[in-house]
């Protein structure tokens, strides 16, 4: 089977993306696997199906890159707009359906494209830590001297200590800088450290805040460019009106031929 596809990037998060309006794509979690793997197929962090639903532009559907469908991917949820677009899905505010629910995105005139994700209404509070979810589970650990580390080991171990190892969590390094944030990522479904997580960024701009109430536009520096977070928050932990903001860059489009 032959399958045109396309490759996209926000900030070195890339994704295959496959147009399945026609509901004609139907693939295996090793397929999946294949396509995303960087030795033997295409390469890419996470796998979106362009698809369609009642009363939206478009419909989201995100694999990771073990083949397992994932949670809600914010850099994914903007490259998706950006291919939308870019296949003449063309609108002032678009709506469409994920699976933690319906999202608006606009693409701003730079080019940046703005989604909304999830109002937060839960924040856990450890003695090193904060857990909350942005339409995937991230564990937040502040840190004070971000280059040095071992994002891979230290976050591996946490996704798979007992607590966690069963359904998995994203594990978020963040440095509080003068005029930004630093954040770096180990991903669940990935297994590794990525270049940049839409949900992990919108996780620690969040929590970074959490005792600053109203609105407030977070500036974020991940290790494949720069992202930004606006919201609200009103206190008790709650916080809405969130928009996940940075590019969704085309790559290229292919075919590839898969068993």
């Amino acid at each position: 089977m032959n399958i045109q596809f396309s490759k996209y990037q926000g900030t070195g998060n890339d994704f295959v993306i496959i147009d399945n309006r026609l509901g004609d794509i139907n693939l295996s979690e090793a397929q999946i696997a294949f396509l995303c793997n960087r030795k033997k197929g295409i390469g890419a962090d996470g796998l979106m199906l362009l698809g369609v639903a009642e009363g939206f532009d478009f419909k989201m559907t995100y694999y990771n890159a073990d083949g397992t469908e994932g949670s809600m991917c914010g850099n994914g949820g903007r490259c998706l707009t950006q291919y939308a677009f870019d296949k003449g899905i063309v609108k002032d505010t678009y709506l469409f359906i994920a699976i933690d629910g319906p999202h608006e995105a606009t693409i701003d005139n730079k080019g940046w494209v703005h989604l909304k994700m999830a109002d937060v209404n839960d924040v856990e509070k450890g003695a090193d830590f904060l857990v909350t979810n942005t339409g995937s589970p991230h564990y937040i650990e502040f840190v004070t001297d971000i280059n040095n580390v071992d994002v891979f080991t230290k976050g591996k171990a946490i996704r798979y200590n007992e607590r966690f190892s069963k359904e998995g969590i994203n594990v978020n390094f963040v440095e509080k800088q003068t005029d930004k944030l630093f954040v770096r990522t180990y991903e669940r479904g990935v297994e590794n450290e990525t270049l940049s997580c839409g949900t992990g960024v919108t996780a620690a701009a969040l929590l970074a805040n959490i005792n600053n109430l109203g609105e407030h536009n977070v500036n974020i520096e991940t290790l494949g460019g720069n992202l930004a977070v606006s919201f609200n928050n009103k206190g008790d932990n709650k916080f809405d009106n969130i928009w996940l903001k940075g590019p969704g860059t085309f790559v290229f489009n292919g075919t590839i031929s898969i068993q």
